[in-house]
């Protein structure tokens, strides 16, 4: 099993000079090979491969323009080249855009790929070119290092993550049972809320700072653009968002974590996050619940714990429809929380509805599947609705 841990490291002065010369250099190859790629493709009409470019490095490291790059760890920039075939690639199956130049401005980085060593006794990491540098280790690992990226934030502050694999392997999937499953839905309101009729508040982080942000974004803007006096101020506004970011994080591992803890199945709609946020009311609050980090941490926790994690698909009329007779409210818009069936007559919490029927959505999506559903099954009694940008969970 692959494991990843992030710790804090405290370079030298001297360390944090060669630290920023293998951010430069980096970044700098993998830009080289963006605009080497796309003018490749421009004349000859097909790619070029990492292989090829990384051959080509060894050349442009001898020619006296370039020498500078020399003086940081080769295999550092051959995984620059690496990873932006893995972007292409992402970019070709369609899970990300094309890829972007990197910019000095943002969060920096770069990869060992090997030769790394650690040492818990003496709290030290020793890098290849940069030599021991001092580390905080929350906790220790047993295991092969697989790759290993240094990070350098906005707020000046350095970061190892280890990945590591392990001898662990993953727990056995418990037994899909509907009594000890649950099902979430996710909204603004209320972060998250399950078939059990629990309501976990949003703590909205953003919200509730944008006051002082804007205070600190006004006085960076008004210092003079280059000056010291600005790179402080824009220091301010980096810490405020880095303290936002970390309080989201902390908020997310701990609800996901309790999650899995207390359940051995749980149910999430398919949400098009990336399509919603293209609403210009909705966007700023649904950036703001971090629903897709949220997702992520579940499945990889899951896997771990051998919880299953069933999906729906994003089009069932999960908020729409009655979760007891299974009639559809054509009439139900975002602004009502609750309404009443015209069916059974019966009132429903708009939510609580929603993460109801999710978790029998699924359920009769995994006996379909499995060839043990009836024709009478719930999923035979939906509505679908012609694909559209709106999502009916919120």
């Amino acid at each position: 099993m692959l494991k990843a841990y992030k710790y804090r490291i405290y370079p030298k002065i001297n360390q944090k000079v060669l630290f920023n010369k293998h951010f430069g250099c980096t970044r700098f190859i993998y830009n080289w090979a963006l605009e080497s790629k796309t003018k490749y493709y421009h004349k000859n009409k097909k790619g070029i491969s990492c292989f090829e470019l990384i051959n080509q490095l060894v050349q442009l490291k001898k020619e006296k323009e370039t020498s500078w790059l020399s003086e940081v760890y080769s295999q550092s920039l051959q995984q620059s080249i690496i990873n932006l075939d893995k972007a292409f690639t992402s970019f070709f199956n369609k899970n990300t855009q094309f890829p972007k130049f990197k910019s000095k401005h943002n969060n920096q980085s770069f990869q060992y790929p090997q030769n790394v060593k650690v040492d818990f006794n003496n709290s030290t990491v020793k890098l290849p070119k940069i030599g021991e540098v001092k580390a905080v280790f929350s906790r220790k690992f047993k295991g092969k290092i697989k790759t290993c990226t240094i990070s350098k934030t906005r707020t000046n502050k350095y970061f190892i993550s280890i990945l590591v694999e392990t001898k662990d392997k993953p727990k056995k999937k418990f037994k899909v049972v509907k009594s000890k499953a649950v099902g979430v839905d996710l909204g603004i309101k209320d972060f998250l809320i399950t078939s059990n009729g629990e309501k976990v508040d949003s703590p909205k982080y953003l919200r509730s700072s944008e006051k002082r942000l804007k205070v600190l974004q006004r006085r960076a803007s008004k210092k003079k653009k280059g000056s010291n006096n600005r790179k402080k101020a824009n220091l301010s506004v980096a810490k405020k968002h880095e303290k936002i970011r970390n309080r989201r994080e902390d908020f997310l591992h701990k609800i996901s974590t309790r999650l899995i803890r207390e359940n051995k199945t749980i149910c999430l709609e398919d949400l098009n996050v990336a399509g919603m946020i293209k609403n210009h009311k909705l966007a700023k609050s649904i950036a703001d619940a971090s629903w897709s980090k949220f997702v992520n941490m579940l499945t990889y926790k899951a896997e771990w714990y051998g919880v299953n994690l069933l999906f729906i698909g994003r089009f069932d009329p999960s908020s729409k429809m009655c979760s007891k007779c299974g009639s559809i409210n054509e009439d139900l818009t975002l602004k009502d929380r609750k309404w009443k069936c015209k069916e059974c007559n019966i009132i429903h919490d708009r939510d609580i509805n929603a993460a109801m029927n999710i978790k029998n959505f699924a359920f009769n999506k995994q006996n379909t599947n499995s060839g043990s559903g009836r024709p009478g099954d719930l999923l035979e009694m939906l509505v679908r609705k012609p694909k559209s940008m709106k999502e009916e969970s919120v």
